[in-house]
């Protein structure tokens, strides 16, 4: 009996870490498959992207690529790479993503919605680019997000309202665009100043935005003399 015990636990034991293996490959495998989908969409003069072997299971040897202990992509590091072409939506199967760094290359097109699926990013960083069409209503499903830089590209539309709902937001640069209509003040956004929104003309103060208290008056010199005195 103790044998046949034993049998079947060894068995079972074998079989779950199989089973882990494949969950692990499958996830690579996925991983990987997206950001290969990434670089057959992109033009890479400098072979940035060279170690980006699509025969490997995962691409946590990759460069600019960081992954966390189970073997998940955790960041995408390509600023500043030249790179040009386009963001594909399989960017949005990078489930545990937390950094996308994508600034100053040459990248056109649109922002792809999917990339709201990435609930655990920090940091999107897509600026200096060329990137066209509207911002995605699907960020402001990224309740983690801290960092979002899209200035200095060709976005056109309004500023989503579900992004005033990203209340981890600490940054937020949407300048240098074509952007239009209201800038939203509620949720997370009355934070931030002009500074976030400057050189998008159609860009407009909502007309109930309040006043800011008025400073009250420095004190006079005599005042000051009865406190040094």
């Amino acid at each position: 009996m103790e044998r046949l015990t034993s049998s079947f636990v060894g068995s079972f034991l074998v079989w779950a870490i199989l089973v882990f293996d494949l969950v692990l490959k499958a996830s690579g495998n996925a991983e990987g498959d997206a950001l290969n989908a990434l670089k057959s969409n992109l033009l890479d003069p400098n072979d940035v992207l060279q170690s980006w072997d699509a025969t490997l299971v995962n691409p946590c040897t990759w460069s600019h690529v960081t992954c966390n202990s189970d073997n998940s992509v955790t960041r995408v590091d390509l600023g500043n790479a030249d790179l040009s072409g386009q963001l594909v939506p399989q960017l949005g199967q990078l489930l545990n993503l937390q950094y996308l760094e994508l600034f100053s290359n040459n990248i056109t097109g649109k922002i792809p919605e999917e990339l709201g699926n990435l609930t655990n990013l920090v940091s999107l960083d897509l600026y200096l680019n060329t990137l066209t069409g509207p911002i995605p209503s699907t960020l402001g499903n990224l309740g983690k997000l801290r960092f979002l830089r899209l200035n200095n590209n060709s976005l056109t539309g309004g500023i989503p309202m579900s992004l005033t709902n990203v209340f981890s937001l600490q940054v937020l640069d949407l300048s240098n665009n074509h952007l239009k209509g209201e800038i939203p003040v509620n949720g997370s956004f009355s934070l931030f100043t002009p500074i976030s929104y400057q050189n998008n003309p159609d860009l407009i103060q909502p007309k109930n935005t309040p006043s800011p208290p008025i400073s009250p008056p420095p004190p006079s010199s005599g005042l000051l003399i009865s406190v040094y005195y």
